[in-house]
């Protein structure tokens, strides 16, 4: 079967789609106003299935990559949660210390994707860790329905805790020369603006179609930022100007993209908002602007 793409669907369901997986309503919401275009056959529940992601179109690093060495960590997170867990990876044959990078995951929780993403960042010679904010919760659940209501219950103040508890049990880690980034997507993307406000000694950050947070966090921004955003993203594209004037009025060292003729999560190779030829430049450029700063 050929893999859908954007092309196959219309934008009003995209933007439906996109309000369902940011929480603006619930599945009853999204099968209600989708049936419209549930033509010829194709229902509302098929077509939901459709735009949701399937995680082995996707995988790119299988777990039993001999090339790579993963764990499952248990950290303390005392502002936060208390413990928390996350994915850690990094070279099988590594030699020396390596810089680290932090992957925020999207609203789903430490999903297979994201645990991908975090060995595909290894095999490019980093030690990358990827912290599961679902953990007091009982973790990923293994369906994204239910990872998105059971994320919709946490305490975002603590997991923002967590996240730069999570952060700092990388910098620290035997095999992390100190020098570290952060990449996150969506939700993610957010958590790293908001870690660059936190952590002054952060490298690099890349968020990829995350919301801003306020436009006062901007000068207390540190790291260098890379921001990769999709041309039809009605979600962040919005909120994104005041934050920009005021990143650019703290003088923060900063580059952003946006990528003509996608979609929010066009990065995401397990679902049909994938654009591949946008996601290799905007991978190839993170990769590129991850060595630029975290290397010595």
């Amino acid at each position: 079967m050929q893999r859908k793409t954007t092309a196959d669907f219309d934008q009003e369901l995209l933007d439906i789609f996109n309000e369902y997986i940011h929480g603006g309503i619930d599945r009853r919401g999204f099968l209600q106003r989708a049936q419209k275009f549930a033509v010829g056959g194709v229902t509302a529940s098929m077509l939901l299935a459709s735009l949701s992601p399937d995680y082995a179109i996707g995988q790119v690093v299988p777990k039993d990559d001999k090339r790579v060495k993963t764990e499952m960590l248990t950290y303390a997170s005392p502002a936060g949660s208390g413990t928390m867990k996350g994915y850690l990876a990094m070279p099988a044959n590594a030699s020396g210390k390596l810089p680290g990078v932090v992957v925020i995951h999207e609203n789903r929780g430490l999903n297979p994707h994201i645990e991908d993403i975090v060995r595909r960042l290894a095999l490019d010679n980093f030690v990358a860790f990827a912290p599961d904010a679902l953990t007091p919760l009982g973790g990923y659940p293994g369906d994204e329905e239910k990872a998105a209501a059971l994320f919709r219950t946490l305490d975002q103040g603590k997991t923002i805790e967590d996240f730069l508890a999570g952060a700092r049990v990388l910098k620290e880690r035997p095999e992390c020369s100190g020098k570290y980034g952060a990449v996150g997507f969506c939700y993610g993307g957010g958590v790293v603006h908001r870690l660059a406000a936190r952590l002054p000694d952060l490298g690099a950050g890349v968020p990829f179609y995350g919301p801003p947070p306020a436009a006062e966090n901007a000068a207390n921004v540190k790291a260098a930022l890379l921001m990769h955003f999709a041309e039809n993203d009605s979600f962040v594209n919005p909120s994104w100007p005041p934050y920009e004037a005021a990143l650019r009025a703290a003088g923060v060292r900063m580059t952003a993209y946006t990528y003509p003729g996608t979609q929010h999560g066009f990065n995401n190779d397990t679902t049909p908002r994938f654009v591949p030829a946008a996601a290799k430049l905007a991978w190839d450029r993170t990769l590129a602007f991850f060595n630029q700063n975290l290397r010595a």
